[in-house]
């Protein structure tokens, strides 16, 4: 086995997660992998049992017959019935849609619809939910009742194309979300993203991504997150609707081929390897990350301000950076000896003195050799 196998994917990264739940499990899959994590919960579940707005849905699926009732997660229709086992109204639940045609958006949701004990009438191989409101409105809706089980955000475009259909549409919440009770963490990771101390950021729901763009626009910092976003910073979605309120202000996301979050920690995996620079310098291999070189795939950990001269000594890709552009790199005012300092613990980060060279009087050059060999440029 080389180093360069043996270094994590993501060593040398940091990561944003603004999960609420399951954020320990997406937290422990991309520390495993090399990242370090910085966990800022974007928003926060109302409890089921206190949700006056699920129990009144309840109560309005249970006033009438319904003629289908659309499962779209597991978690959310299993939170449904448990929610109400509590309220007493369980039994009552399920002999009402043992009665009406059971559809379930995906293989997640039709087994907990089996495990309830029900048999779904349909489910769509693309477990997308335009394809459940096609075949639902193909069917024939008019005058027919159907409960639409929720997860955390509206479904404005499914819900209002049954309506226009000629539907009476029930709306059940499960596990509404609302922002974060301490917006602390948030605010830091907004503050990581724009001074370029985070490589990507990962959601796993639209509220989520709602949450941060709306607390940046209540800190007026709105305009220069999109901007971080679209430019420097990797976006990742866990699926399209979650990437939707991106898409409303035209900020890129980047999302796995299937809505899990394995294959989101996948993503990351492949993507930010992909998107470091790597230069030939003097012999050696360099491959920039956001917190670390590898040098011949020796993972070699740099500091923020060591990491600021190296990225500029990149882009000259060669020439000469005078030691005041070199100060206007490093955090602070500082004065000339602050560069001779950054350069010195560079070298030692990098373990290899030969890879940053003085040119006498005029600064500090990469003796890059063949320019950029991959990566980010």
């Amino acid at each position: 086995m080389t180093l360069a196998t043996a270094t994590p994917p993501l060593a040398g990264f940091t990561i944003g997660v603004t999960a609420a739940r399951r954020a320990d499990e997406l937290i422990a899959l991309l520390e495993r992998r090399g990242a370090a994590v910085v966990h800022a919960p974007a928003i926060r579940i109302v409890p089921l049992p206190d949700d006056a707005e699920l129990l009144a849905a309840t109560r309005q699926v249970l006033a009438d017959a319904v003629h289908a009732v659309v499962v779209t997660t597991a978690i959310g229709f299993r939170g449904w019935l448990e929610a109400a086992e509590g309220w007493g109204l369980a039994g009552a639940l399920l002999d009402r849609m043992a009665r009406a045609r059971v559809l379930a958006r995906g293989p997640k949701a039709k087994g907990a619809v089996r495990a309830a004990g029900l048999v779904e009438a349909w489910s769509p191989s693309s477990e997308s939910n335009a394809e459940l409101v096609e075949h639902l409105v193909d069917g024939g809706v008019s005058g027919m009742r159907i409960a639409v089980q929720l997860h955390g955000e509206p479904l404005p475009g499914f819900v209002e194309t049954l309506r226009v259909a000629g539907a009476e549409v029930v709306e059940v919440p499960v596990y509404r979300w609302i922002p974060p009770a301490d917006t602390d963490p948030l605010d830091r990771l907004v503050d990581g993203v724009l001074g370029g101390a985070v490589d990507a950021v990962t959601f796993t729901s639209a509220p989520a991504v709602a949450s941060m763009l709306a607390r940046a626009e209540a800190n007026g910092r709105h305009a220069q997150l999109c901007e971080a976003l679209r430019e420097d910073v990797f976006a990742a979605c866990v699926g399209p609707v979650c990437a939707g309120p991106f898409e409303a202000v035209g900020v890129p996301s980047s999302r796995p081929e299937r809505a899990r979050i394995g294959g989101l920690v996948r993503l990351l995996s492949e993507e930010l390897p992909a998107r470091a620079r790597r230069l030939r310098v003097a012999g050696r291999d360099l491959e920039l990350r956001g917190r670390a070189v590898l040098v011949d795939g020796r993972l070699r950990p740099v500091a923020p301000a060591q990491m600021a001269v190296l990225r500029l000594l990149a882009d000259y890709s060669g020439r000469v950076v005078p030691r005041d552009r070199l100060l206007q790199a490093l955090p602070g005012t500082g004065d000339g000896h602050a560069v001779e300092t950054a350069i010195g613990r560079l070298r030692t980060a990098l373990g290899e003195p030969g890879l940053v060279q003085t040119v006498v009087k005029r600064g500090y050059r990469l003796p890059v050799e063949t320019g950029p060999i991959g990566g980010a440029g």
